[in-house]
């Protein structure tokens, strides 16, 4: 074999895997994102409540909201004043 064999095999060889890294590169999406910080807000009533079946949630913290759904529905983001805040009739 010539050497001009070898030195084609192995540059196209290198452009093979180069394109290879580049696409899983491309594939694989933007680095990871920064996780936003966690608020306590127990303090705040906070609520998800779903309107079909009347359920729950209390919020304690918040980070990155997402509306979860409950009945096939989004809940609703309900706030009520705080237990400290009312006051007696």
């Amino acid at each position: 074999m010539s050497w001009w064999v070898v030195l084609t095999a192995v540059l196209m060889g290198l452009a093979i895997a180069w394109v290879g890294i580049v696409a899983l590169r491309a594939a694989s999406g933007p680095g990871p994102r920064e996780n936003p910080e966690v608020e306590d807000v127990e303090e705040l009533e906070v609520f998800l409540v779903c309107r079909e079946c009347g359920t729950e949630f209390r919020v304690t913290r918040l980070g990155e909201l997402q509306i979860p759904r409950h009945c096939g529905e989004p809940m609703e983001v309900v706030r009520r004043p705080a237990a400290d805040d009312r006051t007696p009739s």
